[in-house]
């Protein structure tokens, strides 16, 4: 236990048996429970990983992607004593030693939810590699629009500790099977007003290999991160409430859309014919577009300030 309260760590794993191991030696022994999610790996868990007396180990029919292995992993937890659920990886890139922060966040500052951030420390930022820095720099805004959390950074983090309690209140039908896991689970947080803390700490960039194909992020990723952000602002200023975020965007988004519309097929339509356009035309189009903006500006700056806090 830690600090009376019973942990459980899961882990999905997939062709990292040569790093699962080390992993689950350096993982702290005030754990009480560790999972162990086989999500059909090729490669077979090490045997020594049975012979723990910590670990049970959860056999995958068929390949669900680390998403649907970590629900696996939550299912299995929710049906145990724990009290706090954390997940790791099984490739060694989370450093066990950071563990205590993620829980104490939740145990002595009353946040639901914990997660890492690699971008707090400047010099471990470095040691990113590039793509992947700026991949995640420009996911992350993204990230924050779908799912409403302006103020925590690193949102596609998978080092996280959560709740029983707050576990408990997820649909984890609504999670994603695959790599947009993190974002779902946090878009399923915000639905619960669930405050999370980010707790500083580099990521480890060793041999590993990802099974994550970056070409495909931005043509997978971004359907879902706009079906995400839709999906908010409909359920949460149309559907539970309505307030001036909601006739800012009622308002902005469909009076922006129209001024870059007809803006451009008024500035093609004139250009085409060598003619100036008409300055009330030019003036329709501008003021449109501008009123817009500002609208939706006055929309995004409530939401941020909507964001779920901790409390005092």
């Amino acid at each position: 236990m830690y600090k009376n309260r019973k942990i459980c760590v899961i882990i999905p794993y997939y062709n990292a048996a040569k790093h699962i191991t080390e992993v689950i030696n350096g993982i702290p022994g005030f754990t009480d429970q560790i999972i162990v999610v086989d999500d059909n790996s090729p490669e077979a868990l090490p045997e020594a990983i049975s012979r723990n007396e910590k670990v049970h180990v959860i056999h995958n029919e068929i390949n669900k992607g680390v998403g649907g292995a970590v629900t696996e992993g939550f299912r299995h937890a929710l049906d145990s004593d724990c009290d706090i659920v954390v997940k790791m990886d099984a490739d060694g890139q989370m450093d066990p030693a950071y563990l205590p922060p993620l829980l104490d966040a939740l145990i002595e500052r009353d946040f639901g939810f914990a997660k890492g951030n690699r971008f707090h420390d400047l010099e471990a930022l470095k040691k990113m590699p590039f793509v992947r820095r700026t991949g995640n720099l420009v996911l992350s805004f993204l990230v924050k629009a779908a799912t409403g959390y302006w103020n925590n950074f690193d949102p596609t983090n998978g080092y996280f500790a959560i709740k029983k309690e707050v576990l408990q209140q997820i649909n984890l039908n609504n999670l994603s099977p695959r790599y947009f896991f993190e974002t779902s689970l946090l878009a399923e947080l915000y639905y619960h007003q669930t405050p999370i803390a980010d707790i500083p700490m580099p990521a480890i960039y060793g041999d590993e290999k990802s099974n994550m194909k970056v070409w495909k992020m931005p043509f997978e990723f971004l359907p879902k991160l706009l079906k995400a952000i839709w999906k908010r602002i409909y359920i949460t200023y149309y559907l539970y409430d309505f307030n001036m975020a909601s006739v800012y965007m009622f308002f902005g988004i469909p009076l922006f859309l129209f001024g870059l519309v007809f803006g451009s097929y008024k500035w093609w339509y004139y250009a085409s014919r060598h003619v100036p356009a008409p300055t009330g035309t030019v003036m329709i189009a501008v003021l449109s577009v501008i009123l817009g903006f500002q609208l939706i500006l006055q929309a995004i700056q409530y939401d941020i300030q909507r964001a779920p806090k901790s409390k005092p």
